[in-house]
């Protein structure tokens, strides 16, 4: 009986593709008119435009390289490199929001008048455009760490181009400076509140904890409850990547089943149906006294 589990990586060159280049677009808006206007603060979200580039290239590159094939010394290939680089998006985040959210204070202490309609105008263009961005990643953001990424990279902006344009509105019909520097500092709260949900994840990842929407205790469950399971030791569940999840366990078995194979294909058909794992290893032991696996105790 076969036993085969085809999980193809999802493709998002395309989304990528056009990520970037709308981003590398309003780079250089921000930055043309930053001149122009002599502003700044355009200037500066130019440059912080920038590296949100640098991180949807970043989740781009794990993304492909999550598709390589492994190899005799890479036998799971390179999919851990998508968790590596939630990590540096999330990282990436926390030192964007970190200088936003100085600047925003040492503005808070002076204000600054906000360089008129062209400002607002240049930032209404980058809530479209992140906007438009963030929502090519929303629907698999939830599956994977790395497309959360750069999901929030996107929608971090959007939020930040809003409270320009926000501010900016207020600031020209009621002339309170302050209230840039004040919506800066909400959103990045709001902001780093989101981000640090993917930092926790992303380290989880990365010491290969059980990935986020699997019970150990469910899975621990479902495998004692199979009939002939006697006892199971060094249960273990990890990432292989931001999508991927592999098992590996001992099962003490009484009896042993006629067909091995038959049961094993039952249980790994059962854990990718039940939980999703798609990589399960697992040993079959006979109980008793013959049972003289150098592992076995409860974990």
């Amino acid at each position: 009986m076969g036993h085969e589990h085809t999980h193809e990586v999802k493709n998002y060159n395309r989304a990528f593709t056009i990520g970037v280049l709308l981003n590398v677009s309003f780079v250089i808006i921000e930055a043309v008119y930053g001149l122009l206007a002599n502003s700044l603060s355009l200037l500066a979200d130019a440059g912080h435009n920038l590296s949100d580039v640098m991180g949807l290239l970043l989740a781009w590159g794990a993304s492909w390289m999550a598709t390589v094939a492994a190899s005799t010394k890479r036998t799971y290939g390179f999919k851990k490199i998508t968790v590596l680089a939630s990590l540096a998006s999330a990282l990436l985040l926390f030192i964007a929001l970190a200088g936003i959210f100085y600047e925003a204070l040492e503005r808070l202490k002076e204000p600054h008048p906000v360089e008129g309609l062209t400002v607002i105008i240049v930032a209404g263009i980058g809530v479209f455009i992140n906007t438009a961005t963030a929502l090519l990643f929303m629907k698999d953001q939830k599956e994977d760490l790395n497309i959360r990424g750069a999901f929030l990279h996107m929608a971090a902006d959007a939020l930040i181009s809003l409270g320009v344009v926000i501010a900016g509105m207020v600031i020209l019909y009621k002339g309170w400076l302050w209230v840039d520097p004040a919506v800066s500092i909400v959103i990045t709260i709001v902001i780093f509140i989101g981000t640090w949900g993917l930092l926790r994840d992303s380290v989880n990842y990365l010491i290969d904890a059980v990935p986020k929407g699997i019970e150990e205790e469910q899975v621990r469950a479902y495998l004692q409850s199979i009939e002939t399971v006697e006892s199971l030791h060094d249960l273990h569940i990890w990432p292989l990547s931001t999508t991927q999840t592999a098992l590996s366990v001992h099962l003490v078995l009484d009896p042993l089943p006629q067909s091995q194979n038959d049961f094993l294909y039952t249980v790994q058909e059962a854990l990718y149906e039940r939980f999703g794992i798609i990589h399960s290893t697992i040993q079959i032991e006979e109980s008793g006294i013959n049972n003289r696996c150098l592992l076995q105790k409860e974990v």
